[in-house]
């Protein structure tokens, strides 16, 4: 029996302790398409993040900062393993070396794509970024939505959650903390 097959039967037993059952047409399915699922939505385990960016980093003589926003990302809490979702904005001050601007999504997605919590998922992409590079700093803010504070616990629809990591003169220097600040509020249709 495969991993797939195997967390397929883990499922079967859980939709059965719930009273369900997993004969009914609308679930014999279910147990491998969950089990598909949650292999898809864990895939970050199976990729090295240094190994994503490696074949991306350039030799570039600036030291102007670099901020790509507004990176969609989808994960799951490690606590009761509901989605959370939302906004990824990086920001760094490179050091003689660039990485390749698609490459910071494929960053956000290895670590969105383990069981996980918004506060480590956020040092984890920067502290990659700074060990990559040796950038002179790293600005990461997380934007997110909790479906486990949406649909159960306090039951708030509206909230969501913030966090960032700010090293090196990110953290310093204020300046070049709220220049970045600033810069990811701004909308694209000047908002």
């Amino acid at each position: 029996m495969n991993q797939i097959e195997e967390m397929a039967k883990l499922v079967e037993k859980q939709i059965q302790m719930l009273g369900e059952d997993t004969n009914r047409d609308g679930l014999k399915r279910t147990p491998m398409r969950v089990a598909e699922s949650l292999k898809f939505l864990t895939q970050g385990y199976e990729a090295n993040p240094k190994t994503i960016l490696n074949d991306a980093l350039f030799e570039v003589d600036s030291d102007e900062m670099v901020i790509v926003k507004d990176i969609d990302f989808y994960s799951l809490c490690e606590h009761h393993m509901l989605p959370f979702f939302g906004k990824c904005h990086i920001a760094y001050l490179p050091k003689g070396k660039v990485i390749g601007l698609s490459k910071l999504p494929r960053l956000v997605d290895v670590y969105a794509r383990r069981l996980q919590v918004q506060e480590r998922m956020t040092q984890e992409i920067a502290g990659t970024i700074r060990d990559l590079i040796n950038a002179d700093g790293v600005g990461v803010v997380i934007e997110a939505q909790h479906l486990c504070m949406m649909m159960r616990g306090v039951e708030k629809q509206n909230s969501y959650a913030i966090t960032s990591t700010m090293l090196g003169r990110f953290r310093e220097d204020a300046r070049t903390r709220m220049e970045f600040l600033e810069l990811i509020r701004h909308r694209r249709n000047g908002g």
